[in-house]
């Protein structure tokens, strides 16, 4: 199994099946795919079909690729699976800029490797300040990433749900099954 493969079963185990919630802004979605995503995708019938085998490749191609996760699976699989997830549900900026912002307070004052700015987008500068960070704190400098990644996500959810009424019908669920 791949690192995409293992990110892929447990985001959809995360998402479910298909929903049409009145409370969700993506409305009807499949597999955490929403109708917009799916039709920009090439996706033409209804979103209650939608093949999971679809559903992967846009996961792949939206998500898995831009945030160059093949690189970041090598160096840290539950860190790939977290930004993936992060991506999938929050948008790649966000994830890319939550792991940004971890990486630039943890490199003691650019002791390790230079800060950069939290741009959004994942690039050399990004793997190879992740890349230090790793070389530099061992396997405890991944469990402790992975956590101040999930605390970034845990406070977007409470803070989405604080914007958007709405959203506290999902904010119990995003904390209880994604941090």
């Amino acid at each position: 199994m791949t690192g995409f493969d293992e990110a892929f079963e447990h985001t959809v185990a995360n998402e479910g099946g298909y929903s049409n919630h009145a409370a969700d802004r993506g409305v009807a979605t499949n597999y955490g795919i929403t109708e917009a995503v799916a039709r920009e995708n090439g996706y033409t019938g209804p979103m209650k079909e939608l093949p999971l085998s679809k559903a992967k490749e846009i996961y792949q191609r939206r998500y898995w690729r831009p945030l160059h996760l093949d690189e970041i699976s090598q160096l840290s699989q539950p860190i790939a699976l977290e930004l993936f997830d992060t991506g999938v549900n929050m948008g790649n900026s966000t994830a890319a800029k939550f792991l940004q912002r971890a990486l630039n307070v943890f490199n003691r004052q650019q002791a390790d490797y230079p800060d950069y700015p939290a741009d959004g987008i994942i690039g050399p500068n990004t793997v190879a300040a992740l890349t230090a960070f790793l070389a530099k704190r061992k396997p405890q400098g991944a469990t402790v990433l992975l956590k101040a990644l999930k605390c970034l996500r845990g406070a977007r959810y409470i803070e989405l749900a604080e914007g958007r009424q709405q959203n506290e019908a999902f904010v119990f669920g995003w904390l209880a099954n994604r941090v």
